[in-house]
């Protein structure tokens, strides 16, 4: 596999990407060398629900302010989740975007998802017991691959001042080579900004996918598609569900308990390019 282009994305190279000095701005201009912008900080244009609904919900609210796409349940607290997706299609990219969750709902980045809302998933389970940055595959015959889980201990706000870790129960039990890397708790630990925004970037390219994640400088994850020995994983399975592309997704997860009522996700500086 190619060596991944690490100018791609640096700060010139994204705020050129853009068309903006400024983080947060609304941004329209593609640009062919560097790749397009999916938000355009201003609306839901070239964004649309599911047509029907799928497991967690019809859709959940989306809507923008100040250049940022935010998300919550619909109506809050009800349990309605759902996802928001590209119109457009992407195969082989790489994906750049910032986020802000608040502590305790679960969202994620999809991609290569249709729009049953099956595809592959890095987490963005910010809550006790969750991950920030390894995948699954959201599908029939799911796989999940959280190699240790997140837990936080609180301030007065009840917001999150640092993190414990423990491994997933489900990790426990892998055999060797799920992933080809990922990184240790504690680099997540150290990587991860507090009450700020981080920035994640995806890239997912081949047949049986390459993916590989990072969370600000830090690389969290490379998972060959082709091999992964992962128990209920099938590679020829997840390709005739998913196909060779698909939408890139932002979730809503269904269900009162795991979205608390009020809190929101919150996504802006959305840029791909195909590769």
């Amino acid at each position: 596999m190619a060596k991944p282009d690490m100018k791609l994305f640096t700060r010139r190279a994204f705020v050129k990407t853009c068309g903006f000095a400024g983080v947060g701005l609304g941004v329209s201009a593609r640009a062919a060398d560097q790749g397009e912008a999916l938000f355009d900080g201003r609306s839901l244009k070239g964004w649309h629900k599911p047509p029907k609904r799928i497991g967690h919900g019809t859709g959940g609210r989306w809507w923008v302010e100040d250049g940022v796409l935010l998300g919550e349940q619909d109506p809050p607290g009800s349990g309605n989740g759902g996802m928001l997706l590209s119109d457009e299609k992407f195969g082989d990219f790489e994906l750049q975007l910032e986020m802000n969750p608040d502590y305790g709902p679960d969202t994620g980045v999809f991609f290569r998802c249709t729009d049953r809302g099956e595809g592959f998933q890095m987490y963005v389970d910010y809550h006790e017991g969750g991950n920030v940055g390894h995948l699954r595959g959201e599908m029939p015959g799911n796989f999940a691959m959280k190699p240790f889980q997140i837990f936080a201990t609180r301030d007065p706000d009840g917001q999150p001042k640092q993190f414990t870790t423990r491994i997933d129960p489900r990790a426990e039990k892998w055999p060797k080579g799920v992933y080809e890397y990922t990184c240790t708790a504690e680099e997540w630990i150290k990587a991860w900004r507090l009450k700020d925004w981080n920035t994640a970037r995806i890239r997912c390219a081949g047949k049986y996918p390459q993916i590989t994640t990072w969370v600000n400088d830090l690389k969290v994850c490379h998972w060959n598609g082709e091999t992964c020995p992962l128990p209920g994983y099938d590679r020829d399975r997840v390709l005739g569900i998913l196909g060779r592309e698909g939408s890139i997704g932002l979730q809503i997860h269904g269900g009162k308990e795991m979205w608390p009522v009020g809190s929101k996700c919150r996504w802006r500086n959305l840029v791909i390019k195909r590769i």
